[in-house]
């Protein structure tokens, strides 16, 4: 299972994932950072990029941090 590692920015106008120039996700969430909103709109907008369920997509570590490390089982 590959590791991405995401900083996640929450409540922003659009969601959207960017590749950054050191390799890492940026993740612009509408969500708010609340009752786990931000990270079920990061797993949707995860396996949107890499094509493949929401079920795929786990977040290994940093569920309460804005950096988190992401399992993809694609």
């Amino acid at each position: 299972m590959p590791l991405i590692q995401v900083k996640v920015k929450p409540g922003a106008r659009i969601s959207q994932l960017t590749l950054l120039a050191d390799g890492t996700y940026r993740a612009d969430v509408k969500a708010p950072p609340t009752d786990g909103k931000a990270n079920d709109e990061l797993i949707r907008l995860v396996s949107q990029l890499f094509g493949c369920s929401r079920s795929a997509v786990t977040i290994r570590s940093g569920r309460t941090s804005r950096v988190k490390w992401v399992g993809v089982d694609a």
